[in-house]
């Protein structure tokens, strides 16, 4: 804890209890039962801390307003790439850069062998940025409409995309995570990668294997040519459809290779597809609307508002569309209007707000010193090295549930178990890999965290419907603990190995 916070006493391990308990089912019910937005829930649950704190803790207003302010300050840097995701999404859009990956990976791409090249696909555009979130608003996006075209149910896509969008930014040396983990744990950030392949490989090749059977599910017979056709004949008719689209994308991934910092890279990603736009002939109000609001399509929202198939008869014959079924053409708009109408600064306020409720909630539990009243009786039965890592893998994903950000699930329980890890004599990449293996990776998978709200927002999926394929984001910290209990890929500080301190004996 904090010297500010000693203003008030620590919770009890009860009181504690009952307030995330309380904030748990608060939030809990409203999302599952009610239906409702996580925002409301959450500020009603950092009001129930705040009052728990000021008048049972007797913490000044002050000390719980400014975890507040702190616990928002530590995702200040997440926010601002959220919004510049919302101009590259735009952009992209408006120039044609995802219709053009979409087409062009409809030529070749197959129902059979798609889910494993999302995962391929998503897993090197994110070690090649270091960015999750960049690559789940770019290439996820444009993968989600290839999965619609293939007949691949989008919360399957939008599952096996995160699980290479995770895995990839869990491991590349750009990402912000990779490099916090290994700061906090103590260790260095090469050495922290290589310990992160005993765990995360073997659950890379599993993922693999299981995104290969699932796309055998969709082989044969469900391939609808005439549907990929509709589909591809739409987007060249509304959008510029060539090689250039490429050039972007290609932009990001090589200033990102060239260590260009995440904002930088994507700026110039933006600037490409607004110069793109406008020499293919869109205004500067044009573009202005669609990195502020989002892009609207135009032709396929026309097709899709039609108003029976004579309509989309008649509407095909004034844009010069022929060769296909009226039916195909409805129903291909009616995807693509849904699927590209997204984008822009404003698309991100959502996801923004929820953030901001989030981190003051987690603000004031961990000023205050809830969790790390939960966290310390945790730590007081562990004994054995697996029961150690098990107990970061799990402290990570409480914070991700209730702190609501991945960099808070990182360097809290990275504070918290660092002298029991050097008490044990563990080395700290064995903490590091730890934290990354569940405070990085569950963080997705919970709809209020910050990472669960974007990936959400951007990929048009409900955070619960995607969750069952995000193998990749819940089978890596399973495989971690049954890995370290088996004694797999455990590292001592030297002379501390008690192995080899008996052989010594």
């Amino acid at each position: 804890m904090t010297e500010a916070a000693a203003a008030g006493r620590k919770p009890s391990f009860t009181e504690a209890l009952v307030v995330i308990v309380l904030a748990g089912a608060i939030i809990s019910f409203s999302i599952l039962k009610l239906g409702v937005d996580a925002h409301i829930p959450i500020i009603f649950s950092a009001i129930i801390a705040a009052f728990w704190a000021c008048f049972m803790l007797r913490y000044p207003w002050k000390e719980v307003e400014e975890g507040m302010i702190t616990g928002i300050s530590m995702a200040l840097q997440a926010i601002i790439i959220l919004g510049m995701v919302g101009l590259v999404i735009g952009s992209w859009i408006l120039s044609g850069v995802v219709p053009t990956l979409i087409y062009y990976g409809l030529d070749i791409l197959s129902p059979q062998f798609f889910l494993l090249a999302t995962l391929f696909i998503t897993s090197i555009v994110a070690l090649a940025t270091g960015t999750s979130w960049g690559t789940s608003g770019t290439v996820g996006i444009a993968l989600m409409g290839i999965g619609a075209g293939l007949g691949i149910p989008a919360p399957i896509t939008a599952g096996i995309a995160i699980s290479g969008a995770y895995f990839g930014d869990k491991m590349s040396p750009l990402s912000d995570t990779t490099n916090l983990a290994p700061a906090v744990a103590g260790t260095d950030l090469f050495t922290h990668i290589r310990a992160m392949i005993w765990t995360t490989g073997p659950t890379y090749v599993i993922v693999a294997g299981i995104a290969y059977y699932l796309g055998n599910k969709y082989a044969g017979g469900t391939l609808d040519a005439a549907h990929i056709k509709a589909i591809q004949e739409l987007l060249s008719a509304e959008f510029t459809v060539n090689y250039i689209g490429f050039v972007p994308p290609l932009i990001v991934i090589g200033l990102a290779l060239l260590k260009i910092p995440a904002l930088p890279g994507l700026f110039a990603g933006i600037l490409s597809a607004c110069l793109m736009a406008l020499f293919q002939g869109a205004g500067p109000a044009d573009l202005i609307g669609a990195l502020h609001y989002g892009y609207e399509p135009s032709l396929a929202a026309d097709f899709a508002g039609a108003d029976g198939i004579e309509a989309v008869a008649q509407l095909m014959q004034q844009s010069n569309i022929a060769g296909h079924a009226p039916e195909a053409i409805k129903n291909a708009a009616d995807m693509l209007s849904e699927l590209l109408t997204r984008g822009g600064l404003d698309s991100m306020m959502w996801t923004i707000s929820l953030i901001l409720c989030a981190l003051s909630f987690g603000g004031i539990l961990e000023r205050c010193g809830f969790l790390e009243v939960l966290l310390h009786t945790i730590l007081k039965g562990v004994r054995s090295v697996g029961g150690l890592c098990a107990s970061v893998i799990v402290s990570c994903f409480v914070c991700n549930l209730f702190l609501g950000d991945q960099y808070l699930a990182i360097v809290m329980p990275g504070r918290m178990f660092k002298p029991a890890f050097d008490e044990k004599g563990l080395d700290p990449r064995m903490l590091s890999r730890s934290l990354e293996d569940s405070g990085t990776l569950t963080s997705v998978l919970i709809p209020w965290n910050t990472c669960g709200a974007f990936q959400s927002q951007v990929l048009g999926v409900p955070t619960l419907e995607y969750l069952p394929y995000a193998f990749m984001n819940y089978l890596n910290p399973l495989v971690a603990i049954i890995i370290t209990y088996l004694g797999i890929g455990v590292f001592w500080q030297e002379g501390k190995n008690p192995k080899e301190a008996a052989k010594e004996a």
